[in-house]
This record gives C-alpha cells, structure tokens and sequence, in this order.
C-alpha cells in the first residue's frame, strides 16, 4: 500500500509546479533574464517528476494487482525522475538549438545507462 501522505505530497508538488510553470509561460519574458530560464526548466522538471511518479505507481498497483507497490516507491520516484530529466534535457537542448537526432540519442542513452546502473545494483544486494 503507498502512504496517502506521500501521495499527497506529490500531487502538491506537481500542482504548485504547474502553477509557476503556467505563470512562468503566460507572465514572464524569458529572453531577458537568465533566472527565468532556470525557473522555467526547474518548475517543468518538478513538474515531469509528480505527473511520471503518480503515473508509474499506479502502473505498478494496476500491474501488481497491489501487492507490493510500496515496497516499489523509490523504484518509481527514480524512473520518474530520469523521465523529466529526460524531457527537460531535450527541451533545453532545443531551447539552445543544438538538439539534433543524434544528440536526442545520446541523452535517451545515457538515461538509459544511469538506469541500469542502479537495476544491476540494486540486483548484487
């Protein structure tokens, strides 16, 4: 069972984020300052990383029939995380206009990369 509290949480995160995320795009020009740029990236990452997190565990509890979905919170908070880090990695890639298709693939591998790391070790324990 995933603790409500934890939930909640998340939700409130990715709710917030989405809120200065939508603020940010619909308020604030970008182009003239650099903090804004960083805000812009920080709160739609915070924001991949709730919506990924609560997609993933209810996956896993719809997969797992709920059997041991708490026991696989930081599994999905982990891969939640590497998806936005992902998405966000591509979106300023395409923000500096050096993303190209070989590039994309490099950032997809090396996510890739960081997963497996933590799967084969997590699998010596």
């Amino acid at each position: 069972m995933v603790p409500r509290g934890y939930l909640w949480l998340v939700r409130i995160i990715g709710f917030v984020s989405l809120l200065a995320w939508g603020f940010l795009v619909t308020q604030v020009e970008p182009e003239k300052n650099y903090w804004m740029k960083v805000a812009f990236y920080l709160t739609f990452f915070l924001f991949l990383v709730s919506l990924f997190n609560l997609f993933l565990l209810r996956l896993r509890k719809r997969v797992m029939r709920g059997e041991a979905v708490g026991e696989n919170i930081i599994l999905s908070f982990r891969q939640g995380t590497l998806l936005a880090l992902l998405a966000t990695s591509l979106l300023v890639l395409q923000g500096l206009r050096m993303l190209l298709w070989w590039d994309g693939l490099l950032v997809v591998a090396g996510i890739f990369l960081i997963e497996l790391y933590f799967l084969s070790r997590n699998n010596d324990d």
